[in-house]
């Protein structure tokens, strides 16, 4: 069902903030905002890359801002906060996309590790809903929040449990947010949560490695999340060039399959299970 205030959220002014703006899903996010003539401030650690995204945004006509900002630390958001509705008046697109991959290690490993993870990928969104969402519901205007997520919050392959629970944290944290705000009275603020399938970063580009042919672009995830978005998806599931819609939703019910069937943690992995799965998948 298509979402009326999403679209007026771009289209009745106001400016766009993107976290995790100076590179991937983020500066790809800020440059398409800003042919669609928004404001755009953009919000990433300090650094040459940050400038350099600024005075890219810059070349091609937008009125963009470069704010410095640590999103695990709340008085960062405070900060950002002032300086958007300071310059701008009113924020209408709140994209909280920052995030960090770095493997902090196995359960019982690296606390350290797995709390900054954890305070970037989780409490990042938490502290920028709660720095900005009221302020937002104070203008009484059109607003639309965007939460990037991922498919390993719902799946949680092997391989990064820190990032999996940053993530899984986040579809759940989101989907609350839906709720509450399509219950608090006149509140004009849509939510979705979009779901990224294999995209090569900017990160990746800048370490000289090649776009793997299964993976898609920034630019490919923000116009497929434009596209969605005029149609009113919450769950903004990506594909990529290997994987469609088809294999995600077989994967995400597999494991949900594994509470209601009461299959080991992580069936889709355990030599038991194989054939089973291999057979769910073809169909069979």
């Amino acid at each position: 069902m298509p979402d009326d205030v999403a679209a007026r959220a771009f289209s009745e002014g106001g400016a766009a903030v993107v976290t995790g703006g100076a590179s991937g899903i983020g500066l790809a996010a800020a440059r398409r905002f800003a042919a669609m003539r928004l404001p755009v401030l953009i919000a990433d650690r300090p650094g040459e890359r940050l400038d350099a995204a600024q005075a890219s945004l810059q070349g091609d006509g937008g009125r963009v801002i470069a704010h410095p900002c640590d999103v695990a630390r709340p008085e960062d958001w405070a900060s950002l906060r002032d300086r958007a509705f300071s310059a701008f008046g009113h924020v209408g697109v709140l994209m909280l996309n920052a995030g960090v991959g770095a493997n902090p290690g196995r359960a019982w490993e690296n606390s350290v590790g797995w709390r900054s993870l954890i305070e970037v990928n989780f409490w990042g969104v938490v502290n920028g809903v709660q720095a900005l969402v009221p302020a937002m519901l104070e203008t009484a205007r059109p607003g639309l929040v965007i939460v990037t997520g991922s498919k390993q919050g719902i799946t949680t392959p092997p391989g990064n449990s820190a990032y999996n629970v940053s993530k899984a944290g986040l579809k759940v944290f989101t989907e609350a947010l839906a709720y509450e705000l399509r219950n608090t009275p006149d509140s004009q603020l849509s939510v979705r949560l979009l779901i990224p399938g294999f995209t090569f970063t900017g990160i990746s580009a800048a370490s000289g490695r090649e776009k793997p042919a299964a993976a898609w672009t920034p630019e490919q995830v923000i116009e497929f999340m434009l596209e969605r978005l005029e149609r009113g998806d919450f769950y903004i599931l990506c594909p990529d060039n290997d994987v469609d819609r088809a294999t995600d939703q077989k994967r995400m019910q597999w494991a949900v399959d594994d509470i209601i069937k009461n299959r080991p943690a992580l069936s889709r992995w355990h030599p038991d299970f194989k054939g089973e799965f291999e057979t769910f998948m073809a169909g069979g």
